[in-house]
């Protein structure tokens, strides 16, 4: 079957003309339509997004019937943090604590989502959605944290496995790690390799390559892009990237 794999810090739906306007984030997913949604810096229930809970706002506006939330920051009213959107079920989640001692609380929401199978009557498929920290020297520790969490662990090599996010990765150095040592393929570059990303950030004029797609196992990329929409020039300070993805059963 197909798969289409979407990422986006959508900046609590605050713009870049400072407006929290959610639709124009519903406008740009429900043109793209992928299957499984990763979104960073989502609010619930946090006065400057109208104490909504984003992604139930979200899900219900575009139709997923599945979504998972892992909030990492604490407000004085509220929290935000991560939510993944599924048109298949969510059968196990847990929110990966990734704080480094007393820095800026970060996540990773681990989701295990049931697809269709032939003969099978489903298969698994491991996705983890993150949220990396600003400083280079916090960055690796916490994808350490990540490969040393349970769920990470239980998976082989073999395993249908996705990793997503928001980097924070100026200077590419993450991806290797990803690429040469835990053997995932990177669907959000140009080519192969991992030294010619889609530029994400900032959304007006982008220079950085902040937002990556990762596969391995049964998963084979097809292609991958970033948005090109004009409202996505001004929706968040991030573009969001795409990952169209064959799963082989």
């Amino acid at each position: 079957m197909n798969l289409r794999v979407l990422s986006y810090n959508i900046h609590r739906a605050i713009g870049l003309d400072r407006r929290f306007r959610p639709q124009r984030i519903a406008t740009i997913l429900a043109h793209h339509d992928a299957d499984i949604v990763l979104l960073q810096e989502v609010d619930v229930g946090v006065p400057r997004s109208r104490g909504l809970d984003l992604a139930q706002e979200l899900a219900d506006r575009l139709g997923y019937p599945y979504h998972a939330v892992g909030l990492n920051v604490k407000l004085r009213e509220g929290m935000y943090g991560n939510a993944t959107l599924s048109r298949y079920p969510i059968v196990n989640e847990r929110n990966i604590d990734l704080t480094i001692e007393s820095g800026k609380a970060r996540g990773c929401l681990y989701t295990d989502i049931a697809l269709p199978a032939k003969n099978m009557g489903h298969a698994e498929i491991a996705v983890f959605n993150l949220h990396l920290g600003l400083s280079f020297k916090e960055r690796p520790r916490q994808i350490g944290m990540l490969v040393h969490s349970d769920e990470f662990r239980a998976l082989g090599l073999q395993d249908s496995c996705l990793v997503g996010g928001d980097l924070n990765d100026w200077q590419t150095r993450l991806a290797p790690i990803f690429t040469e040592i835990l053997e995932f393929e990177c669907a959000t570059n140009h080519g192969w390799g991992y030294q010619k990303s889609f530029l994400t950030y900032p959304s007006f004029s982008p220079s950085g390559g902040l937002d990556k797609i990762f596969c391995r196992g049964a998963l084979e990329i097809v292609g991958g892009r970033r948005c090109r929409l004009r409202v996505s020039k001004v929706a968040s300070d991030h573009l969001p990237v795409i990952a169209d993805i064959k799963v082989k059963m």
